[in-house]
């Protein structure tokens, strides 16, 4: 199935483009996939191109249909556009070193498999060409400091790009999230059975704390519903495991929201920690996936100081808002304040920084490093008897 059918989608937003792309294979044409994937030459994926081709065969990227040829490539990185001039601000590609892309042949099909061989999916391939590694980093990560995690990864990729369309065969696993595993067209069949017209987004990699929580409120006050869609793919080794986060989430859904107007689902996307460009292309997939609404607060997909703190506002509010067509919800830093007794934002607290208490992913990570119990004012307690039981255990 090529789109989503629009009587289907009636009353939804558009996906990204216009259509739903589907290119996951099921049944008959699923075996004989299988069958040819054995005479195929094989790529072994990593985590990160695993993540990207089941988005791209879902839906989650689309109009994508599969990993980018080279006039798409290009105009990303320079215009954040696809060479039809649609926006898109993340180039999503399959690189392969030199010796191994010398014998595929354009054309041709190429066997997409798993590090443990597993065949996961077809590429069907139409280009290879070669990049400029270090204009992609400089372009997409704003540097070339090989610390920070996106130029780490990108400076061990193969020297040479493969495009062309892909089809899906055998998901990775995702062990312990599968009843979370929603595709676009799930979440978006949530919706419609709910009656939601309007969707808020919430993209994490972080357990949610006392601020995420404020500004998830802020938003639902305004919206029929709340996607709360953390990402669980490939992230950096600092970063507290997806399993954990997931059940913070869970704990503080089941006590503090009303359980009816959220949705709780996976994001099987990897992490790329690009910063501003990676705020609005989280925006633009949670826009398939069928939200209206994005949440972006204080250094959005950012890392350690490598991004102004509202780059990521800057640059989405550079787009026309037809050209996005999903609404960022713009929100500050917000805090813990012990005169307001609140977390409130500079926007509604005029207190002084000395009553005001930080509140970050970062910062929640330091202590439990140290073994520091997490204040009231940084998370809830359930939250933090969760990450306490985590941090012992290591």
């Amino acid at each position: 199935m090529a789109a989503s059918d629009s009587r289907r989608d009636a009353g939804l937003i558009p996906p990204h483009g216009g259509r739903l792309v589907d290119r996951v294979l099921t049944g008959e044409a699923r075996q004989e996939a299988l069958a040819q994937a054995v005479e195929l030459p094989k790529i072994s994926l990593n985590a990160r191109a695993m993540s990207d081709l089941e988005l791209l065969a879902t839906g989650g990227l689309s109009p994508l249909e599969g990993f980018m040829g080279e006039a798409d490539y290009r105009r990303v990185l320079h215009e954040m556009r696809l060479a039809s001039g649609l926006v898109w601000t993340l180039p999503i590609t399959l690189a392969v070193k030199r010796d191994a892309a010398q014998p595929l042949k354009q054309g041709s099909a190429v066997a997409l498999i798993a590090p443990w061989e597993d065949v996961l999916g077809i590429l069907h391939l139409e280009e290879r060409y070669e990049y400029d590694r270090s204009q992609e980093a400089r372009l997409v990560y704003g540097t070339e400091d090989p610390a920070h995690p996106g130029v780490a990864y990108l400076l061990g990729r193969g020297e040479v790009l493969l495009g062309g369309p892909v089809d899906l065969l055998q998901r990775p696993a995702l062990r312990g999230f599968e009843e979370f595993r929603l595709d676009p067209a799930d979440t978006r069949a949530l919706f419609r059975e709910l009656g939601w017209r309007t969707v808020a987004a919430f993209q994490t990699r972080n357990p949610i704390h006392r601020s995420h929580e404020y500004i998830q409120k802020c938003a639902l006050e305004l919206m029929d519903g709340l996607l709360i869609h953390p990402l669980v793919g490939k992230t950096k080794l600092d970063d507290v495991p997806s399993e954990v986060r997931f059940r913070c989430y869970r704990a503080l859904v089941q006590h503090y929201f009303p359980e009816d107007r959220i949705a709780l689902a996976v994001f099987p996307g990897a992490m790329r920690y690009a910063g501003p460009r990676e705020a609005a292309f989280h925006a633009l997939v949670r826009k398939n996936y069928g939200c209206t609404h994005f949440i972006v607060g204080r250094d959005a997909a950012g890392v350690g100081n490598y991004y102004a703190p509202y780059a990521a506002h800057d640059l989405l509010r550079s787009f026309r808002r037809d050209e996005l067509g999903i609404e960022p919800l713009f929100f500050m830093e917000t805090f813990f304040c012990r005169r307001c007794a609140a977390v409130v934002s500079t926007k509604t607290c005029p207190h002084g920084a000395a009553e005001r208490v930080a509140l970050s992913g970062t910062r929640v990570r330091e202590l439990l490093r140290r073994g520091d119990p997490l204040p009231p004012e940084f998370t809830r307690p359930e939250v933090a008897a969760v990450l306490a039981e985590w941090a012992q255990s290591r």
